[in-house]
Formats: structure tokens, sequence, C-alpha cells
């Protein structure tokens, strides 16, 4: 599974002029699509979480456990070794094996009796999935344009809304109906099946190395020693970090709903699925677009639109959590803040994306999720949760804002710093 030079015929992305292109088309298509299954096997698990506990007799604190611990610290350190992984081997063949893994515990899911069988299946589907975002963006840095990357990883990561609303309408038409069983199966069979797609896809061209040499590049010694090279991707990593932390803390507004603003179950799970598909959606694609066109006016650009885009979606968030729901700014307020706390991600791990060195782009970006998932989307539900129960979900989720708007102002400095720096940052 070595990784092979081009066939002929190939092109460097610098050839290819902007996303008009067919093949990066395509390319973009297949990976948006590979996360989009992705996300549905994800979330699946909560969209049945009824069914479940009324079957197995789980409680909500293993729901949680199966959501969090089972799965997020399995991903977040598989992503580290799936990218190194990534920098070495043919990276379709790498994202087949994965999706072959992931789906057939998913498949296996079915047969589960209890919390240690779910769990068990839950670790395997978070080895597999870790191998799709580290090798999927690195074939993206290798094959599309930097001016354009933060499009194309925003279409990458709409696959978490897409991914969120079709696992809700999986379970709610599949699983009443045929049980919860059947979802997971099917499910699993329909991944195990689009595998066999994958290894048809192309792999780039390695960006910054002749088809001769698109092989390794070094190892994790030679990426961190990059890095310290490079301390702009620390202060990304670290903005990211923080910037998660905000995102995934979100999760506890269908509570909040519920608890404190008085919505019913039904209706808060109707219109959360509704924002989130359609915001999530619309954030991925402006925020890439945004970021991307003052990327192009300036190298600098793309952190310093980021940072602004931050601080506009966080004070729709602060909005969001203080409004009561008859408010006319309600719920405007929570699609803005829904669009940017979903639609950040791919814009952020373009910039580290385009700093990365040539030939350790998946090692990078596997690291850089490491940090993310574990300091950010692993500790934010949990202190969130924690103060809520002390000080009410309004004060916990306001004060999860805090360390988001850190992340943005890391951003802002990055920016302003490369904007009044006469040496261009790497990858420009």
């Amino acid at each position: 599974m070595r990784a092979v030079p081009a066939p002929p015929g190939s092109r460097h992305p610098t050839d290819a002029a902007s996303l008009r292109d067919p093949d990066a088309r395509r390319l973009i298509g297949a990976v948006a699509s590979l996360n989009v299954l992705s996300y549905v096997d994800r979330q699946l698990l909560v969209a049945l979480a009824p069914l479940l506990m009324a079957d197995l007799g789980l409680s909500r604190a293993q729901i949680g456990l199966l959501v969090g611990v089972s799965f997020i610290a399995v991903f977040a350190l598989g992503t580290l070794v799936v990218g190194a992984l990534a920098d070495r081997w043919h990276r379709p063949r790498l994202i087949a094996l994965g999706l072959g893994v992931w789906s057939a515990a998913t498949a296996l899911t079915s047969l589960a009796s209890g919390m240690a069988s779910l769990a068990a299946c839950r670790a395997l589907v978070g080895i597999g999935e870790a191998a799709l975002p580290p090798t999927a963006l690195s074939m993206l840095g290798d094959r599309i344009p930097f001016k354009s990357m933060g499009l194309a990883s925003g279409v990458f990561y709409a696959g978490i809304p897409v991914g969120f609303g079709l696992s809700f309408a999986l379970a709610g038409l599949v699983g009443p109906w045929l049980g919860w069983r059947v979802c997971f199966l099917g499910l699993g069979t329909a991944g195990l099946a689009a595998s066999l797609l994958v290894l048809r896809l192309p792999d780039p061209l390695r960006r910054g190395t002749a088809p001769a040499a698109s092989g390794p590049r070094g190892g994790a010694r030679e990426t961190w020693r990059a890095v310290t090279e490079r301390p702009s991707i620390l202060v990304l990593i670290g903005a990211g970090a923080l910037l998660a932390y905000a995102s995934a803390s979100s999760q506890h507004a269908i509570t909040w709903l519920v608890e404190e603003r008085g919505f019913d179950f039904s209706r808060a799970a109707f219109w959360s699925a509704i924002v989130i598909t359609t915001a999530g959606l619309a954030g991925n694609l402006a925020i890439g677009a945004i970021t991307d066109r003052a990327r192009r006016r300036h190298p600098a650009g793309r952190a310093l639109a980021l940072a602004v885009v931050s601080v506009a979606g966080l004070g729709a968030a602060a909005a969001f959590y203080r409004l009561p729901p008859a408010s006319p700014r309600f719920l405007p307020s929570w699609f803005v803040a829904q669009a940017f706390l979903l639609g950040w991600y791919g814009s952020l791990l373009a910039a580290i994306d385009e700093r990365a060195p040539a030939g350790q782009r998946a090692t990078l970006i596997g690291g850089a999720l490491l940090i993310v998932n574990l300091a950010g989307v692993a500790t934010g539900p949990f202190v969130t949760g924690y103060v809520g129960d002390r000080a009410g979900l309004t004060y916990a989720l306001l004060s999860s804002l805090v360390p988001g708007l850190a992340g943005a102002a890391l951003l802002a400095l990055l920016g302003l710093r490369e904007l009044r720096s006469p040496r261009r940052p790497v990858g420009s």
C-alpha cells in the first residue's frame, strides 16, 4: 500500500485554475459523500437512543459514554496514526479500509446485547472513521488550489449537518417500523458496498513532490520539527481547540430548549433537525467562500476573515442563549449561531493545510484533529454539563462561548502578524 506515482496525464494542483476542473469536483464530491455517510453512522446511535434505552435498559449516562469516551477518544488517537500512514500509503485504499472497518462495526452493532458489546462496536467505528478526515483533507490539499481550499474543505465538512439530519430521518422512518437493529444492519451493509467504489478513486500527486518521490517524506519527528519552524500552525491548532469547545458544548442546546425555554421534546427535536441541517450546510459553504475570497486578497486573509466570522457567530450564539423563544430575533440568532458553530471547521483546517510541509500534510492534520478533539470536543460538553447542573444551562452555555472568543482572538493576532510581515506565509 505504498504511495505510487501519479498516472500519466495527472496534474499538480497548481495546474488547476479553479474548482471548475472536473477532476477536482469529482474528488470533492466523493470525499464529501463519504463524510456524510460517516456522520450518519456516527450520529445514528444518538438518534436511536430512546429505542436502545428501552430495549437494552441503558441509562442516559451510558448513552453519553457511548457517544463520548467510547468513540471520541479512539477516533482522536486514530486520526494521528492514520495521518502518518496516509503520508506513506495509497490514500483511497486507506479510506476504503477504514470505511470497511466502520461499516462492519456498524453492522455488528445490530447484534449488541448490552453496554459492553455496544462500547466495543463504537470503538471499532471510531478506529474506522479516523481514516477519513486526515486522508481526505490531505488529498484535497494536494489536488485543490490553495485559493479554493476553504470552500472545498467546507463542502467536505458540510457532511456534519447533512449526516446529522439524515441520521434522524433514518431513525425516525425505519426505527419505529423495523427496529433499531435493522437500522444499524442496513447502514453497515451500505457502507461495505461503498468501500468497493472508493478503491476506484485516484490518489492525487502529492503537492511539492515529483512523481517518483511521492512516497514517504519523513516521520512524526520530522513533522514536529517542521511545525516548530511554523509556529502559525500551533496557533491555528490552539484556536481550533478553543472554537471546538464552544461548538461541542452547543450539543446541550436541545436539553436547554426543553428545560429552560419551555419546548416539548418533539418540538425541540424537530426544530433542531431543521436548523442544524440548513444552517450547518449554509455555514460551511458561506464561511468557506468568504475565507477563500479573503485569502485571494492576501495570504493572511483567511485567518483574519475567520476571526471576524467567529466573533459574529459567537455573538449570535450569545443572543440565542439569552433570548426568549417569543422574540422575533430568536430563530434568526439560532440560525446564524448554528451556521457558525458547524461551519468553521473546513476553513480552519484549510489554513493549516496550506501551511503544512510537503509530504507531511496528513500527519499534521491528524495531529491537529487529535488535539482539537481531545481538548475541545471531548471537554466542552462535559464541563458545560457540569456547570449546567450547578448554575443552569443558560449560564453554562454562555460561559462556553468565552473559550471560543479566545480562539477568535488568536486568529486575529495571527492574521495581523502575517499581514504586517514582509515574508509571505507558508503555502502562499
